[in-house]
């Protein structure tokens, strides 16, 4: 491989990270989940089990 074939694959990874982050972020929909601090705490031996 060539280093612009290199390059193209870094930047295309790069681009697709970042364009699936901003999707992530653009379609989050904080009504459809619960706030973490209104969470009721865990505590260990309820997670274990």
């Amino acid at each position: 491989m060539t280093n612009q074939q290199v390059l193209m694959l870094i930047a295309g990874f790069v681009f697709l990270t970042f364009g699936s982050f901003i999707w992530f972020i653009a379609t989050w929909d904080a009504d459809a989940e619960q706030s973490i601090s209104q969470r009721a705490p865990m505590t260990i031996e309820k997670a274990l089990a």
